[in-house]
């Protein structure tokens, strides 16, 4: 192929292209006067969906204290990040998520610094 002619075609691809992008904004269906920002509707607090998160890092909290699991009481400290990340309503969530926050910290703490666990030898 000829320098011209490869020239003739890249001028005629781009004039192609030109002219498609051109018509595809004239044929636009889309109405941007119509177009309004999106308000999510308000929900009362008893509405709202269960926290799971929070209701799970409490059971594991208290597992954890109770029965001295380690890995119980990080899996409660990892629920309660996650149901701090989610939390929708303040005012009821927050009690729950701290509760299950210091049993979580608890288990930590006395399964790290607190005495051997009873039958444990070490």
């Amino acid at each position: 192929m000829s320098k011209r002619k490869y020239t003739e075609k890249l001028v005629n691809t781009c004039l192609w292209r030109e002219k498609s992008e051109m018509s595809s904004h004239t044929n636009d269906p889309r109405q941007p006067s119509s177009a309004r920002p999106y308000v999510a509707p308000q929900i009362a607090p008893q509405d709202l969906p269960i926290d799971y998160a929070g209701f799970i890092a409490v059971i594991f909290g208290v597992a954890g204290v109770m029965f001295r699991y380690k890995l119980s009481s990080w899996l409660a400290l990892i629920f309660c990040a996650q149901s701090v990340a989610n939390m929708r309503n303040v005012e009821n969530d927050l009690k729950q998520v701290m509760m299950a926050m210091m049993f979580s910290l608890m288990g930590l703490i006395t399964n790290y610094f607190g005495p051997p666990r009873p039958g444990k030898q070490s």
